[in-house]
């Protein structure tokens, strides 16, 4: 049975070498989740599902005494970033293979603390075990520090057409947006773990959200 790693080397074993090029059409938000991310020096911030490192390069460059680290279950799209890193010559960034909903800063990441951000760009929307992933992430968030999801919405605002034809189209890469996250994390803050922030995006076709965890 494939496992979840090939799975995912297999679907991006070609698409690396274009991903960034056609994902900035239709990926919106990402750079305003970016610029309304609270980042200071010294801290660690860990990108789940990391893919070619493009939102890590940026932030890289923009916080020089940040360490930055991403995680992702396809060697092949960390094989891509690596090379665009090294390519800047950019040395506060750390690429690590894993799951979303199974790694841990000490283990992986060889760490002393937990994490001080967390974000999932694009990556929560392909993720069946989206709900133990958000514990895993919790559990590696330091108390005060913040994860952020941008992703597809419910684009209940848009044209009917307009959202049949994009969640039609998404269902061939194996994305689809998640009735029960967003009640989800209402619920963790419900239960006093935290601030929630839910932030639409072009007429709900996208969603930031930002939760500071206060236990």
């Amino acid at each position: 049975m494939t496992n979840a790693f090939e799975q995912m080397n297999a679907m991006y074993r070609y698409q690396r070498y274009f991903y960034n090029i056609t994902r900035k059409y239709y990926l919106l938000g990402r750079d305003q989740l970016i610029a309304q991310m609270n980042i200071r020096a010294g801290e660690n911030i860990l990108e789940v599902g990391c893919g070619t490192g493009r939102n890590l390069i940026i932030l890289a460059k923009k916080y020089p005494h940040t360490n930055f680290f991403g995680l992702d279950a396809s060697s092949a799209m960390l094989k891509t970033a690596q090379d665009k890193i090294d390519a800047q010559n950019l040395k506060n960034i750390v690429l690590k293979t894993g799951l979303a909903d199974d790694f841990n800063y000490q283990k992986n990441f060889n760490l002393d603390k937990p994490f001080d951000g967390i974000f999932f760009s694009y990556s929560i929307s392909m993720i069946a075990a989206w709900k133990e992933s958000i514990a895993v992430v919790l559990a590696n968030l330091t108390r005060g520090g913040k994860f952020y999801i941008v992703d597809f919405y419910d684009q209940k605002d848009l044209p009917a057409w307009f959202r049949h034809v994009l969640k039609n189209w998404l269902k061939k890469f194996h994305v689809q947006f998640w009735n029960g996250l967003l009640p989800h994390l209402a619920g963790l803050e419900t239960q006093g773990l935290g601030k929630l922030k839910i932030t639409p995006v072009a007429r709900r076709y996208a969603f930031i959200t930002e939760f500071e965890k206060i236990i």
